[in-house]
């Protein structure tokens, strides 16, 4: 039987170990992570690549909101333009209604001033006065008192019948009308006279809410 070789006494035999050297480099965490094919850290990506993907990220968002931009324009342009056109509307009405107006106190003024009847002359004179206004209103009052006893004492009535009607010109509140008038003329004298046709140039003027007759001229 063999003997084990003694020992020098107060020493204990460890068995022999691999020695780690200790200059021996350790492998880099970060890259044995790249090797297992996980994404590097962020210090590690290319700030010029980053921005690259995020403009092309945003580009299609960018794309998509001009459609809403462009459609939002044309719905401004739209409205505006509905609007412009109803407003230029109410005023060709408003105008029109104006033009009316003028043409239909002209005539109902020269209606007024041939249709006169001694019977009743002096509320046929009350009511030409009422739809006057101005130098003429003034001067008509004025004479109305004699044009009445003259109309009673002959026992003249005047029947005015308008063929024709229209603005001359216009400027503002107020307006020249043309009046084509016939007039059917009787008196205790002469029963009966021929039918007289006049023309006739009547200013008429707006007066507040009402439109009444300025001047009046007969027109060859």
């Amino acid at each position: 039987m063999a003997t084990t070789a003694a020992t020098p006494a107060g020493k204990l035999m460890t068995p022999d170990v691999d020695r780690v050297d200790d200059s021996t480099d350790l492998e880099d965490p970060e890259k044995e992570r790249d090797s297992n094919g996980e994404a590097p850290s962020g210090d590690d990506l290319d700030p010029a690549g980053t921005a690259e993907e995020t403009r092309a990220g945003s580009t299609p968002k960018t794309a998509a909101r001009w459609p809403l931009v462009a459609g939002l324009g044309i719905l401004v342009v739209l409205a505006a333009l509905v609007g412009w056109l109803s407003y230029r509307a109410h005023q060709s009405s408003a105008a029109q209604h104006q033009r009316e107006l003028f043409v239909q106190v002209g005539r109902q003024g020269a209606v007024n001033l041939t249709t006169i009847d001694w019977q009743h002359a002096d509320s046929d004179v009350d009511r030409i006065l009422d739809t006057a206004t101005g130098s003429f209103h003034d001067d008509f009052a004025s004479r109305s008192q004699p044009f009445i006893d003259v109309v009673k004492q002959s026992k003249s009535t005047t029947v005015g019948t308008i063929t024709e009607a229209g603005v001359e010109s216009e400027s503002g509140d107020s307006a020249q009308i043309l009046v084509a008038v016939t007039v059917k003329t009787s008196n205790a004298a002469a029963p009966e006279q021929e039918l007289r046709s006049w023309r006739m140039r009547v200013g008429v003027q707006k007066v507040g809410a009402d439109v009444k007759v300025a001047n009046v001229e007969f027109v060859p």
